[in-house]
């Protein structure tokens, strides 16, 4: 199938309009981003794959350009959205790389549609549940609430717990760079309310050992919103996987160590290529 690269394109699947991309050449990849972000987190690490896959980015349902419909939103639901979209795109299966409440996403795609996954790359996640290790501090309840705050609150929490304390002294710019863009594109009171509530209701733990394929668990020893025992968990229970814990790096583990990440991550992809 022939697919338009490089730019903006929209498809309607499971019900729901999501915008995606498509850039770079080789096997198909999908990246998945995280609860309070969109496609444009993946920006900078783009240009890590594209000469070898071929990258599929996305904004999910409730997020970023897609549509926001103020229904219940499940982890299942949203997997189903990306097996359906991989389909609209001509992907029969797919290398998966999500991050924090993307690498929820990307386990449930993982367990659900398991032949759609070639291997799996889960970052700075968590299986939820109650075996799950949580983390508790006013920055995280702030950084995560579906309260109406303004841009200066929501930034400086999710500044405070996305980075390291030091990362954040040698790179004063973060913070007001979270607000200005948190000012530029608020969040959606309607859609974050509901993949919140997703979010909180995620539970994989028990169904773990279905997932088959070549697994990476990356994230860092100090991220601060999803603790990093929870990578250790999810290594413990997928039977074919590895545990990378970087350090010193914070929940954005791949700004803080940059060339670790890009350089495990690539690896792993590269080890599994057919």
């Amino acid at each position: 199938m022939q697919r338009k690269r490089g730019s903006m394109q929209r498809a309607r699947v499971n019900g729901v309009k999501l915008v995606y991309e498509i850039h770079g050449t080789g096997e198909p990849l999908i990246l998945i981003h995280g609860a309070q972000s969109d496609r444009g987190i993946f920006t900078g690490m783009l240009p890590d794959f594209t000469d070898q896959f071929e990258v599929l980015t996305y904004d999910q349902r409730g997020s970023g350009q897609s549509e926001k419909p103020n229904v219940e939103y499940t982890m299942g639901m949203m997997a189903d959205d990306a097996a359906a979209l991989m389909d609209h795109v001509g992907f029969s299966s797919a290398h998966v790389y999500g991050v924090s409440m993307g690498g929820m996403i990307a386990q449930e795609l993982a367990i659900r549609h398991g032949p759609a996954v070639r291997s799996l790359v889960l970052g700075c996640t968590t299986p939820g549940g109650p075996q799950a290790v949580s983390l508790e501090g006013e920055s995280i309840e702030r950084s995560h609430s579906t309260q109406d705050l303004s841009a200066e609150e929501r930034g400086t929490a999710l500044a405070k717990t996305a980075f390291t304390h030091g990362y954040i002294e040698q790179h004063p710019e973060i913070i007001p760079a979270l607000i200005e863009a948190r000012r530029k594109q608020p969040l959606d009171p309607t859609g974050f309310a509901r993949r919140m509530q997703a979010a909180h209701a995620h539970n994989t733990f028990e169904r773990l050992s279905q997932i088959t394929c070549p697994t990476l668990v990356i994230t860092g020893k100090d991220d601060a919103l999803i603790a990093w025992e929870n990578s250790q968990l999810l290594a413990d229970h997928i039977t074919d996987s590895k545990l990378v814990v970087l350090e010193p790096a914070g929940h954005v583990f791949w700004a803080e160590q940059p060339a670790q990440s890009r350089d495990a991550i690539l690896t792993f992809l590269q080890k599994h290529k057919r």
